[in-house]
């Protein structure tokens, strides 16, 4: 019978520390559930915090692969014509010879658009939108390069979409002149 008790308790004791508290319980503990990554509990221990490792381990969330190591199998670049004087270095970059060397990569010019990204798994179903809005053209290159999926290593073409919205009779600027 003592043993049958001390089992209950044990199991019980576990039961506690696997348990995921609520992000009302989080925020009072100081963690945003949402954001924080147990990863980041891994590294408590560093700082000498690990007494509070076990609270962070039941407000995080289980990491995704790592961002270095995920790749897409295409990519769309969005961006208006309008907008490159705010963001030159996407204009930079598109203009020259760099996105020939990502035949899986795909330039939409969209109107009113500030510059997104657009990653697609194989089958063409959006995965990911980031803005760079903040990019270089260095770092627009090392993204392509690391996360796109090496297609068609030799091929150095990519696609224009011109205009996505069907009225390419006139320019956008043209129209919008004061």
């Amino acid at each position: 019978m003592l043993r049958f008790v001390v089992i209950l308790l044990l199991a019980l004791s576990c039961q506690q520390i696997l348990a995921e508290l609520t992000a009302a319980d989080c925020r009072e503990l100081g963690f945003i559930k949402a954001q924080l990554m147990c990863s980041s509990c891994d590294k408590l221990d560093d700082y000498g915090l690990d007494t509070i490792k076990p609270h962070c381990k039941q407000c995080c969330t289980l990491d995704q692969q790592p961002a270095a190591q995920r790749t897409y199998a295409k990519a769309i670049l969005e961006v208006c014509t309008c907008k490159f004087r705010a963001y030159p270095q996407i204009q930079a970059f598109i203009q020259s010879g760099r996105p020939a060397k990502f035949p899986n990569l795909q330039i939409k010019y969209v109107r009113g658009l500030d510059p997104v990204v657009k990653l697609l798994d194989a089958g063409g179903k959006v995965q990911e939108t980031l803005s760079i809005t903040k990019w270089n053209t260095d770092t627009v290159e090392e993204f392509f390069e690391t996360h796109l999926a090496k297609e068609g290593a030799g091929k150095s073409s990519y696609s224009v979409v011109e205009d996505v919205d069907g009225d390419d009779e006139e320019d956008y600027l043209r129209t919008n002149r004061i």
